[in-house]
C-alpha cells in the first residue's frame, strides 16, 4: 500500500496492501490483521556517531522482495509490527501484552516467528552465507610438479569428463558425487579424501576471476577459500587469466571472444543498466535461471500482459483464501513485479556520489525474488521442484500446460503459441497417403551439422585439440561450426523414414515416409534449435554451433496443402493387435525414447511413456509424461505385466476399456492437453474404442460433436480449478488457433551456456523500444552485441500483413 508493508490476516496469509485487505475484509468479515513494515538504515561512513540514518520503507509485496543485500555492511534494518482492526483501521503497536488478550499475543508471536510458505519449501542453504574453511590458512600443498591444463580434464580413476573436482593438496582430478550438481559421478573425489585426508577441492569449470566453488570433505559442506588464488596458482592456474580481456579496455580494443559463456553474457563489455517498467531483474534461486529467462520472455508478450497484469484487480478479487496456491494470482503478482517498475529504480544522485567517494562502481541490484512463484509452479514436479538446473524448453511447455488448465478469462494467452501440424505419411509401395493433424507449440529445428560451411577448419581444430589433450597442453582456440539457417529449415521440411510402418493398404509392414507442414501459423512462433543430443556412449552432449538466425523469417512455403489431386488415401483400417508370447519382448521405439530423454526426463520414465502410448511417437508420449509425472513411481523401471494380469493405468493407456465403459483417464488427459475440450475427448475415445491415434482423427472429422455432459465430471472440473468464478466459456469445435501469414520478426531469444540442460546457465535477450536488452538474472542492461547466432530458443512475432 502507499505506506509500505505486508498485511497478514490472523486467519489466512494475504498481502498486496490496504486496498486488497479491505476487499478481503468485505468478502470474509475477518477484521484482525497483522501489519508488517521494514525500515532500512543505510550507513554513511565518516559521519560522527557511526551511521547517518537514511530511512525508507521496504515494501514486502509477498515474496517480491527488493534484492538489496540486507545482511551487508552497508545496511541495517528494523522491523515494525502493528495489529490493525478493520473497518476503522485502528492500530495497536506490538508488543503490547498489557492491552491485548493472551490468545492474540500468542497468535502474533507465532506469526512473527514463523517461516512463510515459500521458505518452508525452499532449503535454508539458499539463504546461508558460505563460511571460510578452517583448512584454508594451513592447507598443505605438495610440491609434485602437477600442472592443470585449462580444459580437457578427465577423472584419474574413471573416464568421466564432467563434474570433476581438483584436490587442492596434490592436484588430483577426480569425479564428484551425483548430488554435487545433478550431472552424476562415481564419488572418486570423496574416496581420494578418505585415502589421503586432503580436505579441500575446487570444481573445475567454476573458476572465474571472482572465485570458484570449493568443497570441504572434512567439514562436509561448501566453503570459502580466502586464499584460492594462491592455491590454484600452485598448479599453474591463474584466476585472472580465466577472463580473456580486461574490463578497462576500450570496445575497439577488445579481442573477439570464443568462449560461449563470455559471448552470451557479453562479458568484457561495459553494459549500461536499464531501469523502469519492463526492465526488472529476477534473483537466481540457486539454479532457477531457466525460470527467469522464460518468464521475462513471457511477460514481454502483450497477450500475457493483458491477461494477468491487466486483469490484476479482477484476479485478486476472485483469488481463493489462500492465494499462495492459485496459479493466476501468482502469475499476476509476478507480472506486476516485472512490469510495474517499482522494483527497478536507478540509484539516487547521493548514492552515486557515495559510490564515487568509496571508489565503488557497483550497479544497483534492484529486482524481485520469485520464491513463492517457483514453489507453486514446481509443486509436485520431480524436476522443477529440485534445486538442479532444468531445460528452459521443458519449463516453457510446463508453463503453457498450467496456463491451459487455469483459464483467466475469455482470452487464453497461450493461444498465441498454438498451431496445427499436418503430418503426411506415405506408403512407399502402394504410394497411398494419410493426412493427420496434431497440436504443437514449438517448432523444433535439427542442427544440420553436415551443412557446416567451415568443415576444413573444424577438422584441423579437432586434430589440434586431440594432440593438446594427449600432451596435456592448453587447448587451441575454439573453432565453432557455422551452420546456415536455411540448412536447418530444409532438414525440418525433408521427409523422414517411419520406423515399423504398417500400411493399411497392404495390410502389412512396409517402408513409409513422413513429412510435416504447418496447417496453421501461430501469432508467436517459438523456434527451438535442437542442440542437445546423445553421443554413441549415450552420454548427453551439446552441439556448440553458430547459426545465422534471421531477424525476419518467412515460412510461407511450409504451409500445408492437404490431399492433392491424384493422391489416394490409405484405408482407415487399424493394424491387428498382436499379443507376443513374451510380453517383455515388445519393441519400444528407442528414437522416441531418446527424444524425450533429450528434454531432461528420466530414461525409465521415457521408456514407460513410449510403451504405454503404443509407440505412437514422442509427441504423444510427452503428453503421457505430463499427465503422470506426479506419480511416485514415475521414474521407476518399466515393468510389463504378463498376459492375463490385471491391467495397470499404463495398460489402460494402450486401450483397455474400463468396467464402466469410460475411456481411460490418462488418454482423456492427453487429448485435453492438446487443447480440446473434455467432452470432445471422451466422445472421440468412445467412438474409436479408445484408440488414441484414431480418436484424434475422429475429432478433426467431427467438428460439431454431440453435446454430452456428466454432472460428476463437471463438478470435479470446477473443484480442480482455483478460479472457478472466472472460467472461460470456450467452444468445443477443436483446438483454438490464430492462423495468419507465415512472416515473422525476431523479438527475443533464450541462450544456454554449458554442456547439458542439467547444468550451466540461461540468459535471455529481448528487443524493447528499438534496442536489444540482456536479462541475466538480476542484471538488466542494454545489449551491445546480442549473440543471436548462439541462442537455444527463439521467439518471433507475426508481421501484420
Amino acid at each position: 500500500d502507499s505506506e509500505g508493508g505486508l498485511y497478514v490476516c490472523m486467519n489466512t496469509f494475504l498481502g498486496f496492501g490496504r486496498e486488497h485487505i479491505e476487499r478481503h475484509y468485505r468478502k470474509t468479515g475477518q477484521c484482525v490483521y497483522l501489519h508488517l513494515k521494514r525500515h532500512l538504515r543505510q550507513k554513511v561512513p565518516g559521519a560522527s556517531g557511526g551511521a547517518l540514518p537514511k530511512r525508507r520503507n521496504a515494501k514486502l509485496f509477498l515474496d517480491l522482495e527488493i534484492s538489496s543485500d540486507l545482511n551487508s555492511d552497508d545496511f541495517e534494518y528494523e522491523d515494525e509490527a502493528k495489529l490493525v482492526i478493520f473497518p476503522d483501521h485502528y492500530e495497536i503497536s506490538l508488543p503490547n501484552i498489557e492491552e491485548l488478550p493472551a490468545l492474540v499475543t500468542i497468535a502474533c508471536d507465532a506469526l512473527l516467528s514463523a517461516k512463510s510458505p515459500y521458505r518452508k519449501q525452499e532449503p535454508d542453504s539458499w539463504e546461508e552465507e558460505l563460511q571460510a574453511s578452517k583448512h584454508a590458512k594451513t592447507l598443505v600443498q605438495l610440491d609434485n610438479g602437477v600442472r592443470i591444463p585449462p580444459s580437457g580434464w578427465k577423472c584419474s580413476r574413471c573416464d568421466l569428463r564432467e563434474n570433476l573436482w581438483l584436490n587442492l593438496s596434490d592436484g588430483s582430478v577426480l569425479c564428484g558425487k551425483w548430488f554435487f550438481d545433478g550431472s552424476g559421478g562415481n564419488g572418486h573425489a570423496l574416496e581420494h579424501y578418505r585415502d589421503t585426508g586432503y580436505p579441500l577441492a575446487v570444481k573445475l569449470g567454476t573458476i572465474t576471476p571472482d572465485g570458484a566453488d570449493v568443497y570441504s570433505f572434512d567439514e562436509e559442506e561448501p566453503v570459502l577459500d580466502p586464499h584460492i588464488a594462491k592455491h590454484l596458482a600452485h598448479f599453474g592456474i591463474d584466476m585472472l587469466q580465466m577472463q580473456v580481456t580486461d574490463n578497462g579496455l576500450r570496445d575497439n580494443d577488445i579481442k573477439p571472444r570464443v568462449s560461449e559463456w563470455e559471448v552470451i553474457q557479453e562479458a568484457g563489455v561495459k553494459l549500461k543498466p536499464m531501469y523502469g517498467p519492463g526492465y526488472t531483474g529476477m534473483k537466481n534461486l540457486g539454479n532457477s535461471c531457466y525460470l527467469n529467462a522464460v518468464m521475462q520472455t513471457i511477460f514481454s508478450i502483450p497477450e500475457f500482459q493483458r491477461a494477468y497484469v491487466g486483469n490484476l484487480p479482477r484476479i485478486f478479487d476472485y483469488s481463493p483464501l489462500d492465494p499462495t496456491q492459485d496459479f493466476n494470482t501468482q502469475m499476476a503478482k509476478l507480472g506486476h513485479g516485472l512490469l510495474s517498475g517499482q522494483y527497478s529504480k536507478p540509484p539516487m544522485k547521493s548514492e552515486l556520489i557515495e559510490q564515487v567517494m568509496k571508489e565503488e562502481h557497483k550497479p544497483q541490484h534492484n529486482g524481485i525474488s520469485p520464491r513463492m512463484f517457483k514453489a507453486f509452479i514446481s509443486k509436485g514436479h520431480p524436476e522443477f521442484s529440485s534445486n538442479r538446473q532444468q531445460d528452459a524448453q521443458e519449463f516453457f511447455l510446463h508453463l503453457i500446460n498450467l496456463v491451459e488448465r487455469n483459464p483467466v478469462g475469455s482470452e487464453n494467452p497461450s493461444d498465441v503459441f498454438r498451431f496445427l501440424v499436418e503430418e503426411r505419411t506415405q506408403c512407399c509401395q502402394s504410394r497411398k497417403v494419410r493426412y493427420t493433424d496434431r497440436v504443437d507449440y514449438i517448432m523444433q529445428l535439427p542442427v544440420a551439422m553436415e551443412a557446416a560451411t567451415n568443415k576444413d577448419e573444424l577438422i584441423a581444430y579437432e586434430l589440434k585439440r586431440r594432440e593438446a589433450e594427449a600432451a596435456r597442453r592448453p587447448l587451441p582456440e575454439l573453432v565453432r561450426a557455422k551452420i546456415p539457417f536455411s540448412a536447418c529449415l530444409q532438414a525440418f521440411s525433408e521427409p523422414s523414414n517411419v520406423e515399423d510402418f504398417w500400411s493399411s493398404a497392404l495390410q502389412a509392414k512396409s517402408a513409409g515416409v513422413k513429412t510435416s507442414r504447418f496447417a496453421s501459423f501461430p501469432e508467436y512462433l517459438v523456434v527451438q534449435i535442437k542442440k542437445f543430443t546423445f553421443g554413441l556412449d549415450w552420454i548427453p552432449k551439446k552441439l556448440d554451433v553458430s547459426i545465422d538466425m534471421p531477424d525476419f523469417l518467412d515460412i510461407t512455403h511450409l504451409r500445408a496443402r492437404g490431399l492433392q489431386p491424384g493422391e489416394e488415401e490409405l484405408p482407415d483400417i487399424a493394424p491387428p493387435i498382436v499379443i507376443p508370447d513374451d510380453p517383455k519382448a515388445l519393441d519400444i521405439d528407442e528414437s522416441s525414447v531418446m527424444q524425450l530423454a533429450e528434454m531432461g526426463f528420466p530414461l525409465e520414465a521415457c521408456r514407460k511413456a513410449v510403451y504405454y502410448t503404443g509407440n505412437l511417437g514422442a509427441e504423444v508420449a510427452f503428453n503421457w509424461i505430463i499427465a503422470h509425472m506426479e506419480e511416485p513411481d514415475f521414474a521407476e523401471p518399466l515393468v510389463i505385466p504378463a498376459f492375463g494380469e490385471v491391467a495397470s493405468s499404463g495398460a489402460a493407456a494402450l486401450g483397455a476399456v474400463g468396467l464402466d465403459n469410460q475411456p481411460p483417464e490418462e488418454m482423456v488427459a492427453i487429448i485435453i492437453s492438446m487443447g480440446f475440450q473434455r467432452n470432445v475427448a471422451i466422445q472421440a475415445l468412445k467412438a474409436t474404442n479408445n484408440n488414441l491415434e484414431r480418436a484424434l482423427e475422429w475429432i478433426f472429422n467431427h467438428p460439431d460433436p454431440e453435446e454430452e455432459s456428466d454432472p460428476a465430471l463437471d463438478t470435479m472440473d470446477m473443484e480442480n480449478n482455483a478460479n472457478a468464478n472466472i472460467l472461460a466459456e470456450t467452444g468445443s469445435e477443436g483446438p483454438r488457433i490464430k492462423d495468419g501469414p507465415g512472416r515473422y520478426e525476431l523479438f527475443g531469444f533464450i541462450s544456454h551456456m554449458g554442456t547439458s540442460t542439467m547444468s550451466g546457465h540461461y540468459v535471455c535477450h529481448l528487443r524493447k523500444e528499438g534496442r536489444w536488452v540482456i536479462y541475466n538474472d538480476l542484471r538488466v542492461c542494454a545489449s551491445e552485441r546480442p549473440p543471436k547466432d548462439l541462442g537455444y530458443i527463439y521467439f518471433y512475432h507475426r508481421i501484420p500483413s
